[in-house]
């Protein structure tokens, strides 16, 4: 594999460095240094590192954006006596009827979880279904922190189904028991994730490489990276604060363990280049670094500056993922540009056995996939970037497909208990919704309050439920299910309604309203923070680039590569994969990646074509060879980089699915179809234009060669 960019012309050995030659014995200490130094880091990071996940947080507010009625009732609640109440539905039910033993031993197993919760109101009185076949308890509790509530879930379910009759059933459903379910799906998502993302890279690596050892340098410098990004964003939530949301941590995992192996597998391949034209491994080391050091600053400054624009979100989760996400990727490539190589360096050249680049070889010469793609592109350069483009546009119009708004009940890939429950009373109760909207209201205008919300179209009753330091919560229950269109009318008109009740101050929440807020808040986001990242990006290619074209072809055939992606996910969603609705914050997350990571790989082709126009070479030839010499290490960086996101695709929880599969399918068709056909024919069409205004548009191009066969991947 071909390296990226360099600074002396590419393809010409370098000079030596101007007649020094650096001591041995320094040669032998500097790889030791950083490896000492990365020792000490990492002693002082691991204990920083572990508490991480302790202070991740999931509650509904981490994820609510700080502007929204519904984070206001979150937070009026926790000001209450007993704080944010932890509200549960017990339901009993029997196919084909309860019995009336059925019905005492439900009354006798919520005494029992009244006697040992002490529920706000006492015991709850059941609520029967017109059917006969179902019974509901509603229990509130209160004055419980978060280990507290999960402890609260699991000792009411175990309480509940305790001793029940044959063929009498107990389920706990309600926000405080869908919370619960979807903390212990998250808690299990770490190491799953962990596990699958460490063998998908070593796979991928080992199959790269064809080497045993050299895949494990690559792999150990990841998992540093890793473990200083978790003690970096652990200092972060200590000193700042910071919301730091299950799914933030787990992006960051494989944003890390994605473009820090696509930087070892540049630096590697450069590496090993220089290894043909240096004696001493430290030397060609540091050539390499040289060489490819400005395209990986560029790209992982896109990366991390796209990632830093997510701090203009009002939505809480996506503006954490912002700084997590650039924490991984300056780690990365921190370690990436230190670590590895001093591990490189330390073992010398017979790390790449049994494919060793001997000093004064010629790499396997060859023309390769990529040159012939290049051959085809100078061919049919306009046919080829005609399709392009109708292609991309005609999968981007399967986004009119993608499915409605995700609900709470349709966020896990396995139904939990909660949903369960929840969806036994929508059977159960056709006439009310079990699952209350929550309304905090001065004290003073209760009577009010109560009186405009039952009067307003699609609610059932309203009563108030408890009162504290001058607010009152009101519990309304609407005639339609939860997070239906009548439900979610209902909450519209109710906010209209009491926002007119004078001195009420009144806001509606609940979990359908977060879920209302949460859509209406992603909608804005990306109309703010998508036109700061393509704002941010452009600047940085076009510091990188010299010029204002290229810069626009490249973040053009990105966008367009994103809009692709998401088509996909409209034809693949709802009917392969069987998603019942898309997470709000995909559409604006998949774009940021999407743009930030996929730009990366047209910065390493821009680059080197640059540097190939600046070493005499004609416009189109610098585009064919630019393609051809970069081609193999670029498209396994992305095979790395969409492998990675799809193990996000393996875990049970549907936002990160949806995720995982955006980005893998943008990443792909970026690496192969945008990158190598559509950029290069754009630049093969356009010659020495693609540079304007930069002063290489203005050179005279020298005359066009035929090409000389070359080099092959590298090894």
């Amino acid at each position: 594999m071909a390296a990226v960019a360099v600074n002396s012309p590419p393809g010409h050995a370098d000079p030596p460095p101007e007649g020094r030659k650096r001591p041995p014995g320094r040669r032998r200490i500097i790889p030791w240094a950083v490896l000492a130094l990365w020792i000490a880091v990492l002693a002082a990071a691991v204990p920083l590192a572990g508490q991480l996940e302790d202070a991740q947080r999931d509650e509904s507010v981490s994820y609510l954006p700080d502007s929204a009625d519904s984070t206001r009732v979150v937070r009026l609640q926790e000001a209450l006596p007993g704080g944010e109440a932890t509200e549960l539905l017990i339901v009993f039910s029997r196919d084909g009827g309860l019995t009336d033993a059925d019905r005492r031993a439900a009354a006798e197993r919520v005494a029992a979880i009244a006697g040992a919760h002490d529920p706000a109101g006492g015991a709850p009185r059941g609520v029967p279904s017109e059917d006969g076949g179902t019974e509901l308890y509603p229990l509130t509790l209160t004055g419980l922190d978060e280990e507290e509530q999960a402890a609260a879930v699991e000792d009411v379910r175990a309480l509940a189904a305790e001793g029940l009759p044959e063929g009498l059933t107990a389920q706990v459903g309600g926000p405080g028991a869908l919370q619960y379910d979807q903390e212990e799906v998250f808690g299990s998502v770490d190491a799953t994730l962990m596990l699958a993302t460490v063998a998908v890279v070593a796979i991928l690596l080992i199959l790269t490489y064809r080497s045993p050892v050299l895949w494990l340098l690559p792999l150990l410098s990841v998992g540093v990276a890793t473990v200083c990004a978790q003690a970096v964003v652990y200092a972060l939530v200590q000193a700042f604060d910071l919301t730091v949301t299950t799914m933030a941590a787990s992006v960051m995992t494989v944003l890390i363990f994605g473009a820090g192996t696509d930087y070892a597998l540049l630096l590697v391949a450069r590496y090993r280049e220089e290894l043909r034209r240096h004696p001493h491994p430290l030397d060609a080391m540091l050539r390499a670094l040289r060489g490819c050091g400005p395209a990986l600053l560029a790209s992982s400054g896109t990366v991390a500056a796209g990632l830093i624009c997510l701090l203009a979100a009002d939505d809480n989760s996506a503006s954490g993922l912002g700084p997590v996400g650039a924490v991984g990727i300056l780690c990365s490539l921190l370690v990436m540009t230190t670590l590895l190589p001093a591990l490189l360096v330390m073992c010398g050249r017979r790390v790449f056995w049994p494919l060793i680049p001997a000093h004064g070889s010629e790499p396997r010469a060859g023309r390769g996939w990529f040159g012939r793609m290049g051959a085809s592109v100078s061919r049919r350069p306009v046919a080829i970037l005609a399709g392009g483009v109708v292609l991309l546009g005609a999968l981007s119009l399967g986004a009119l497909a993608l499915p409605g708004q995700l609900k709470s009940e349709d966020s896990f890939r396995d139904t939990p208990e909660s949903v369960q429950a929840m969806e036994r009373l929508t059977d159960a109760f056709p006439e009310r919704n079990a699952q209350p909207i929550l309304v905090m209201a001065r004290d003073a205008a209760v009577p009010e309050v109560v009186a405009a919300a039952e009067s307003t179209a699609g609610v059932a009753d309203a009563e108030p439920a408890r009162s504290g330091g001058g607010w009152t919560e009101i519990a309304v229950h609407a005639t339609d299910p939860p997070e239906s269109e009548g439900e979610e009318a209902a909450i519209e008109a109710l906010r209209d309604r009491l926002a007119a009740v004078p001195g009420a101050d009144a806001a509606v929440g609940g979990p359908t309203a977060q879920q209302m807020d949460l859509g209406e808040t992603s909608r804005n986001d990306r109309m703010l923070v998508i036109p700061l990242v393509l704002g941010v990006v452009l600047l940085i290619l076009i510091a990188l680039l010299r010029g204002a074209l290229a810069p626009a072809i490249l973040l053009a055939a990105v966008v367009a590569s994103w809009g692709a992606a998401l088509g996909l996910a409209g034809l693949v969603f709802g009917p392969v994969l069987g998603l019942e609705g898309l997470d709000p914050s995909v559409p604006l997350l998949t774009f940021v990646f999407g743009v930030a990571l996929g730009v990366d790989y047209g910065i390493f082709l821009m680059h080197r074509m640059r540097e190939e126009a600046l070493g005499g070479l004609p416009t189109r030839q610098a585009a064919l060879t630019a393609l051809r010499t970069t081609g193999g290490v670029i498209a396994s960086a992305g095979l790395v980089l969409a492998a990675t996101f799809t193990v996000l695709m393996t875990l049970p929880v549907v936002t990160l699915t949806e995720i995982g599969f955006v980005v893998a399918v943008g990443v792909l068709l970026d690496t192969f179809l945008v990158r190598t056909y559509i950029v290069t024919a754009a630049s093969w069409l356009l010659g020495r234009r693609v540079w304007w205004p930069g002063p290489l548009s203005r050179r005279p191009e020298p005359a066009e060669t035929s090409p000389a066969p070359a080099a092959g991947d590298g090894r």
